[in-house]
């Protein structure tokens, strides 16, 4: 009996990996299905918005143009199909940024009083006009993000800084871009 005993282990081998390849398949063919039915319904990707034709061409006005926030905000729109223009004269639309502000604050410190955690913040404030007419009043969104700090590794986390400050002015820029496209739906249906 002892020598048929690598027979039922090869056996319970080849089931498992039956098992495994139709669970595989069963769930790839469910995850198509649930794509499928997601797209037929109108549901969208974060940051496949397409900006309508009746805010276009846009401009971007900003007294910083090497922010990161801009040049978030500029590959956003283009992104979005939108027509970015730097001419005022031109522009059907245009995102005012009143303030673009970045840094990063203490949170905790340790017993010998040496930061241990830091917290980024981005903060952007701007406005919307369209065919001279204001759509949406002066606003600010902040967004934050926290990091540990250890002296040991100053270089970094001064790029972990950074790295973090350029991904919240693309969240920050997303969060523009769909209160752009929620403008549209709002002023078509006045």
């Amino acid at each position: 009996m002892a020598s048929w005993g690598w027979v039922a282990s090869t056996v319970d081998v080849m089931t498992f990996i039956l098992r495994s390849t139709a669970l595989r398949i069963l769930s790839s063919t469910l995850i198509a299905v649930c794509l499928a039915l997601l797209g037929a319904c109108g549901w969208h990707l974060r940051g496949s918005a397409r900006l309508p034709a009746e805010l276009m061409p846009v401009q971007v006005a900003s007294n910083d143009v090497h922010s990161d926030f801009y040049r978030e905000l500029q590959r956003s729109l283009q992104a979005a199909g939108a027509q970015v223009t730097d001419d005022a004269a031109h522009a059907h639309a245009v995102v005012r940024v009143h303030g673009d502000d970045k840094g990063q604050r203490i949170l905790t410190v340790s017993t010998r009083n040496t930061p241990e955690e830091y917290e980024v913040y981005y903060a952007v404030d701007y406005s919307v006009e369209v065919s001279g007419r204001e759509l949406l009043a002066r606003q600010r969104l902040e967004l934050t993000a926290s990091y540990s700090y250890d002296s040991r590794y100053v270089l970094a986390k001064q790029q972990e800084q950074f790295t973090m400050q350029q991904s919240l002015a693309r969240e920050l820029s997303g969060m523009v871009l769909r209160s752009l496209t929620a403008l549209k739906s709002e002023s078509t249906s006045r």
